[in-house]
């Protein structure tokens, strides 16, 4: 059986790191396996565990391991024969050996392969429960976006481009003075694209994986959130709770007095604007959250009425029903707004977009002939209805309302 899986992840600064590491503690005294695995590149899970932590699993305490993924290490491991080829070029090129290693690995993909290894650690079997200190909102978005745009790369890209090279390549020998990929960089593609798929499938395990967002109650840390929740649902990942740390205590005192009256309305906008997501409130300590005794301390105020493990909230964020001449799909969207949402169907691909964020949904073959008729957004819900195709000269746009 596959582990129970946690990811973790917030603005930078919100705690999301202790969070994660109190969770684990958690679990291991519940007598659970833990493994609490950071994948932020600043890595901060040693000073939080305040033990030595390294690129494998190492253990902290009766039933606990944690690690900080090396991400140079993966890179490695997955981007080997990309680099080569890649550092060959720019060289060639005149750029300086030193520049030329940075540049051959694009912005974000050391966060990706670190990711990797969460799928490396599923399959040990090891493990009752994984714990992931995730990096910072905006990169963990992307990452969790790679998995369906290496779908796309292997089914319509991958073998085309393959063929292709393997045709021209002796052609191109002789008359470009640039190297061509080798079979080494196509492996490496391949074989990267393959671990992003089966990770998908990971944290799409509603039933063992969820996503736990952590806040603090601050309006512009809020609202972040607030669009990260909306992201994650046209992703298809589960967010079962919501985290929202450092709230001040009522004997604040008089100076720190309207701080506390800001959080308590903030706070009021959190329980509404995520219900029924469970949120979870830890306060602010009075001395810095590190080490085992602060670190239960933190553990025992979030799961005071909860199990850490256990998932504390399941919806269905994407529906599609499929009749013989119309079909509806139906995608939750909390906290998007009608105007910024964009949708275009090409083939089997319907493409939604949100914001600077898209998804591509591969539709069944069933609706190869069907166009979107119709676009509705109500209640934070995006719903999609599908008619038959008609004859080229009756198609009609999509109505929205």
């Amino acid at each position: 059986m596959r582990p129970r899986t946690i990811l973790y992840t917030g603005k930078g600064g919100v705690g999301k790191t202790s969070v994660a590491a109190s969770t684990a503690r958690r679990c291991a005294a519940s007598g659970l396996r833990t493994l609490v695995i950071s994948t932020d590149p600043a890595h901060s899970l040693s000073e939080s565990l305040a033990a030595e932590l390294s690129g494998e699993a190492t253990q902290v305490s009766d039933h606990l391991w944690g690690q900080e993924v090396k991400a140079q290490e993966e890179m490695e491991h997955h981007w080997s024969g990309v680099q080569e080829w890649l550092g060959e070029l720019l060289i060639e090129r005149g750029v300086d050996r030193i520049s030329a290693e940075e540049l051959t690995v694009p912005p974000g993909m050391d966060e990706l392969f670190s990711l990797l290894r969460l799928q490396a650690q599923h399959h040990t079997d090891e493990w009752d429960a994984i714990i992931v200190d995730c990096a910072p909102t905006g990169e963990t978005l992307r990452l969790l976006s790679f998995p369906d745009v290496a779908r796309w790369w292997i089914e319509k890209v991958f073998p085309k481009e393959r063929q292709i090279m393997a045709a021209a390549r002796p052609i191109a020998r002789s008359l470009l003075d640039i190297p061509l990929p080798s079979a080494a960089v196509f492996s490496d593609i391949q074989r990267l694209s393959e671990n992003l798929i089966a990770m998908n499938e990971i944290l799409r395990d509603r039933e063992r994986s969820t996503i736990r967002l952590v806040m603090n109650p601050d309006k512009m840390v809020i609202g972040e959130a607030m669009r990260t929740f909306t992201y994650l649902n046209l992703y298809g990942y589960v967010t079962d709770a919501v985290v929202v740390n450092r709230i001040f205590p009522e004997d604040v005192g008089t100076y720190f007095g309207k701080w506390r009256r800001l959080q308590q309305e903030h706070l009021e906008l959190v329980e509404s604007a995520f219900a029924p997501v469970p949120v979870l409130r830890a306060p602010y300590f009075d001395q810095e959250v590190i080490g085992p005794e602060m670190l239960d301390r933190l553990g025992s105020e979030l799961f005071a009425a909860h199990e850490p493990e256990a998932v504390l909230y399941s919806s269905i964020t994407q529906e599609l029903v499929v009749a013989e001449d119309h079909a509806r799909l139906w995608l939750a969207l909390p906290f998007a707004d009608k105007g910024e949402i964009s949708l275009k169907k090409i083939g089997l691909e319907l493409i939604i977009g949100v914001g600077d964020q898209k998804r591509t949904i591969i539709l069944p073959p069933a609706l190869a002939g069907f166009r979107p008729s119709e676009a509705t957004f109500e209640d934070g819900a995006l719903e999609v209805t599908f008619d038959g195709a008609p004859r080229p000269s009756q198609r009609p746009e999509p109505r929205r309302r």
